[in-house]
């Protein structure tokens, strides 16, 4: 991979041809910028109100004590 490879642009140089790797320098000149135009936005439709949600009436729930693991080491 240096001089004498035609996959590189210093191979490509070496031999004196051109490529994807060594394009020729274009004699058109460069394409006009075109600005862009901005577009006008869609307005916003508004949205529904959002439905009240029927309440639930929850009970407490009871307080479970936690369950303790035994450990491997106690027997």
């Amino acid at each position: 991979m240096g001089k004498g490879d035609q996959k590189s642009r210093r191979g490509k140089i070496t031999a004196g041809s051109y490529g994807k790797k060594r394009p020729r320098k274009s004699s058109k000149p460069a394409p006009a910028v075109v600005e862009k135009v901005e577009k006008p936005m869609k307005e916003a439709k508004p949205k529904a109100a959002p439905k009240a949600k029927a309440e639930k009436t929850e009970e407490p729930k009871e307080a479970k004590p936690k369950a303790t693991k035994a450990k491997k080491t106690e027997e």
